[in-house]
Order: structure tokens, then sequence, then C-alpha cells
């Protein structure tokens, strides 16, 4: 299921927004506890196997009708990794998971690997660059396990912004640029960096920042998955829909502010509910067709299917706010003006070149079913980083994928993964030799 991500095109749809809008929702939200309490109270009693109706089918759809209006109600929390362990060399090695860089609006987690003997393949050190788009990094929670084996894995944790207070200040694309540099810092080089979907432009932009400078810390190689580098490729109706609307359109209508009790009260945002109406409604009719097949598989009683159900929309249903500033620079950077493919971004008035990128390799990934970064758009890359020796460069097209199968699903772990792997070894020690070309489409 293609997952309709702010990193492809703005997420849009609903009534013209105010800025009480967000205060309306949440006393939506609380006038529900009581219904949603006694849906909870009522599935229990129908689900108790001392309840002999509960084996009826009477009780068992009693039971699913309360779970689905409990399920479709609720405010879904940031998820777990539930990352425990991986095979390293063939041994079983816990996982810790640690916070080793913050900011405001950012964590830096490390996956630490313990008490395994590393095998003698080098284990390059990989930083994922999750989306800020609306949902969290967890998200990503398939690609990190699928590098984990052979990698020192890391991944950038976006903080919810209505968890932010006002006194911590702004945040916007510059300050995601900003974050990016400083985290290559504090990794002390020697890096390979993983830019999932939206982070594609700020990861390049801050590559061509680094290098332009000659930073000893600027990455070994670049993988850009899925991201709208230019939107004038093959656009898709968002990228269509959102050029013609313009960044006026979207303050005007997307944009609220942080009701009470939040930490982040009255910071400007694109609130997570209104994204999620967006992702929902690019894909209305899979969605409706998901929660009818959980209905029928709870009153027949297949357990493993609505748990893979549960399993997906514990994860797609909690989002995130982004910070008003962050959106805003991003939808007119991005997809209104094309900044970057145009040579007219800039980041604090400093022009983005990425002619100056000779030293970090490129790979470029794209799904041939991507209905939110059409084909061609990431591809685009290439065209900027011309000074990257062609040696150095590589794109590849997963066939019979959408956006979400660009960095997760069966597709990815069996085919794409290992192909990212062995481009980011082949160019371990790019700056000392130059290795050989990874050309591969299909």
């Amino acid at each position: 299921m293609a997952i309709g991500e702010f990193g492809g095109a703005p997420a849009v749809g609903g009534p013209v927004l105010s800025s009480g809008l967000y205060w309306l929702y949440e006393m939506g939200h609380a006038a529900l506890n009581p219904s949603r309490a006694l849906a909870g109270m009522t599935g229990l009693y129908f689900k108790n196997p001392l309840n002999p109706l509960a084996h009826t089918p009477f009780g068992k759809t009693i039971a699913a009708s309360c779970e689905l209006f409990e399920r479709s109600t609720r405010r879904y929390a940031k998820p777990e990794w539930n990352i425990e362990a991986t095979l390293v060399g063939g041994e079983r090695a816990p996982i810790r998971i640690s916070t080793v860089w913050e900011r405001p609006f950012c964590r830096l987690l490390h996956f630490e690997r313990m008490f395994c003997h590393m095998p003698r393949r080098p284990q390059p050190k990989v930083l994922i660059v999750a989306p800020m788009s609306g949902h969290y990094a967890t998200l990503l929670r398939g690609t990190v396990e699928a590098f984990l084996p052979n990698h020192d894995v890391y991944i950038t944790d976006w903080v919810d912004a209505r968890m932010v207070p006002l006194s911590e200040g702004r945040f916007d694309l510059d300050d995601y640029i900003d974050y990016i540099i400083s985290i290559q810092h504090r990794l002390g080089g020697e890096c390979h960096v993983i830019a999932v979907c939206q982070p594609s432009v700020p990861v390049l932009a801050a590559t061509a920042l680094m290098e332009a400078s000659n930073d000893p810390y600027a990455p070994r190689s670049m993988t850009l998955m899925g991201g709208p580098i230019d939107t004038r490729s093959n656009p898709t109706s968002v990228n269509i829909l959102a050029e013609e609307r313009g960044t006026d359109w979207f303050r005007r209508n997307v944009i609220t502010k942080v009701p009470f009790p939040h930490p982040g009260v009255m910071r400007d945002v694109y609130p997570g509910f209104l994204q999620l109406n967006g992702f929902v409604n690019m894909n209305l009719d899979r969605h409706l067709d998901a929660h009818k097949d959980l209905f029928f598989h709870l009153v027949q009683g297949d357990g493993d299917s609505a748990q893979k159900h549960r399993e997906f929309y514990d994860e797609y249903l909690a989002v995130m706010d982004l910070t008003a500033e962050y959106y805003l620079q991003t939808v007119d950077t991005v997809f209104v003006r094309h900044a970057l493919p145009k040579g007219e971004m800039t980041h604090r008035g400093r022009p983005i070149d990425p002619s100056k990128i000779r030293n970090a390799a490129l790979l470029t990934i794209e799904g041939e079913k991507d209905d939110i970064s059409g084909v061609g758009q990431t591809e685009a890359a290439h065209r900027l980083c011309v000074n990257i020796p062609a040696e150095r460069k590589a794109h590849y097209l997963q066939l019979g994928v959408g956006h979400y199968g660009v960095f997760n699903g069966s597709r990815f772990r069996a085919e794409t993964a290992p192909r990212i792997a062995d481009f980011m070894l082949t160019n371990n020690g790019h700056r000392q030799a130059a290795p050989r070309t990874l050309k591969v489409v299909g």
C-alpha cells in the first residue's frame, strides 16, 4: 500500500481552516472519550471466553464492532521500535537503542549491537535520515532491521512539534539542513547517508554545502530513496495541485495553533490529524476495504490477519505535527518554486550548488508504481551532481512497488536493501580509490 507522504507531496484536503480548528478537534476527541470507554468495556465483555455469547456470531459481531469504533476514534501514540536483537555473522546480538545527539526538534538514535564478535566484513556507519513528513521515524523499522546485521546504524528521530515549547524557538528547512550537518560532525565522518523520501532534498543540500567547504565530515555516499528532487519530472496529481495552489493557499488553509495543554501550546503547526486526513483520502477505498476486512477477520476468528491489520494501522495512524515555518518553506522551495533543480535554492543566503559534490557517491532509488514521487523525480539528482564520477553514480528502479515499497516490505528486503549495502561497501573507501560501477534497473 502506498503511503501518502509529505515527502512526495503536501497532503491536502478538507475545509478551509481557522486558527481554532485544532481546539475544536481536541474538544471532539474529548467528547468521544465516554463512548470510546463504553465500546472498550463492551468489547471485553463479548470477548471473555467465560461469556457464552462470546462464542456466538452475535457476540463476535458486537465485539468486532466495538473494536472498530474504538480503533477509529482513538489517538495513536508514537509506536515503540520493538527491535530487541539482530543476527551478526550468524550470532544473535542484543540491540541497545540510545540517544547520542539531541536538539529540541530531533534526537539521533544509535542501534548498538551488544556482546557479539564483529565479522571481518567491514561494518559501514550508516545514517538513516527519516522523513519529517507526518509519521514517526518508527515507520522505518523495517529499513533499520534490514541494515542492522552488517552496518552500524543511526537514525534521526524527529520530535512532534506540539511537544516542543515556544521558548525553544523556530524550526524551518534551513534548521533541518543545519541539523543534518551537525549530526554528520557528531558521527565523525566515514559515514553513509540514506535519505528516505522527503529528506532527499535537505540531505543533498547539506552534502553540497559540506563539500563546497571541504568539510572532512562530508558523507562517503548518499542514497536518495523516492525523494522529490525535481517534481517537474513526471509530476503526480498532488505535485500539480501543490504548484497550482501556491504557498499562500497552504498558509491560509492548513496552518493552525497548538492548543492547551500540549507543551507546544500556541505554536503554529501543520497538524498531524490534518495530514492523516490527506494520507487517507489519497487511497480512501483501500483503507475502507482494509477496515471492512478487519471486521470480517474478527468475526471469523482469523487472529493472524487481524493482528497484521492492527500492527500496520498502529503505525500508519500515529502522526505528528510539523512546524508551520518548516512545512511552508519546504512547500515553497521544493514543490512550488523547484528551487533546487533550477539552481535557486539557498541556505541562510548561501547558494546551494550540487555540482560542488565530488567525493560523495550517489545512488538514487525509485518505485515503479510510486504515486507520491513519480519515476524520474529522484533520478534528477544525477543531472545536478555533474562532478561525481560516473563510476560512483547509480540508479535503481524497483519494479512492482509503490511509495511505501521503496523503503519497506519483502521486495525491499530481498532486492533493494542488498543493492544499497553493496553500493555503500563498494564506496566505503572512495576517497582513496574509485570503485566499480553499479547500474541496475529492474
